[in-house]
């Protein structure tokens, strides 16, 4: 049975997401149902006295109507209207990840307010919300949030600022640089991972001698890969040659690489 031709009403589907907190197949049809009635029941559990009610309205009016979408300034109003006055943690961060999906700049101001919050998942929120943005507020508020104590609000921080926007200045830079040589540890690889791919996409020749030292290791993971195809440097081809004969995670990116790696004659 698809999404979009379940026989289950409306309210069905909200009894059983509010009694099933981590099945998101059931909000994922209010998703595509997307019509009138979805959009209604929405905005009155946002206004309930419950919060788990409101986290599922936000869930809910976050991707309404997808994949094309539909009532999209009523639900952003509405939105907006709330995280003005919640103070429920869980709530706050489907708010902020609503407001990633509906990426509108008038959410840029109320998600910023929040980025200090002590609570990790309205954090979290907060960066996702923000992902994409060439604005110079939400980058300064990425390039704080990079540094987070919360190893998953630091992680998409530096992929926002990293591979999310074109924006190159020193201060994304050095954000950059600091969680790549910080965070440079197995433990939090994958942070100096999109540190290093954000590095590589502006060209920053800091990284070019750590970067062939890591392709040349026993232990070599997608970023570093995708980093060198960002980089493209002929300097990085003999070291990507040698990784094609044992390497195996993704042989299309490893070949992108190459090629974009390899010196024209």
């Amino acid at each position: 049975m698809s999404w979009q031709s379940d026989p289950r009403s409306t309210e069905e589907l909200i009894e059983l997401a509010l009694k099933s907190e981590n099945d998101n197949n059931l909000v994922a049809i209010l998703h595509f149902r997307g019509n009138q009635e979805v959009f209604q029941a929405a905005s009155k559990l946002c206004n309930s006295h419950n919060p788990q009610e409101r986290q599922l309205g936000a869930d809910i009016l976050g991707q309404l109507g997808i994949p094309h979408r539909a009532f999209l300034n009523e639900s952003l109003t509405i939105l907006l209207r709330l995280i003005e006055c919640e103070q429920n943690t869980d709530v706050l961060n489907s708010i902020g990840i609503a407001f990633g999906h509906l990426h509108d700049v008038r959410t840029i101001a109320p998600l910023i307010r929040l980025k200090s919050h002590p609570s990790p998942s309205v954090r979290y929120g907060v960066v996702f919300g923000l992902l994409g943005y060439e604005d110079e507020l939400a980058i300064s508020t990425l390039i704080e949030l990079s540094s987070d104590q919360d190893e998953e609000v630091g992680n998409w921080a530096t992929f926002g600022l990293g591979s999310q926007i074109e924006t190159d200045t020193t201060a994304i830079r050095k954000a950059l640089y600091q969680r790549f040589v910080n965070e440079n540890t197995d433990e939090n690889y994958e942070i100096s991972g999109e540190a290093l791919v954000g590095l590589a996409k502006r060209k920053d020749s800091r990284i070019l001698t750590r970067l062939i030292e890591e392709l040349l290791s026993d232990y070599v993971g997608v970023l570093a890969v995708e980093a060198a195809e960002e980089f493209a440097d002929s300097r990085l081809y003999p070291a990507l040659m040698q990784l094609q004969q044992w390497w195996t995670k993704d042989n299309d990116l490893l070949e992108s690489a190459i090629n974009n790696c390899q010196e024209e004659t």
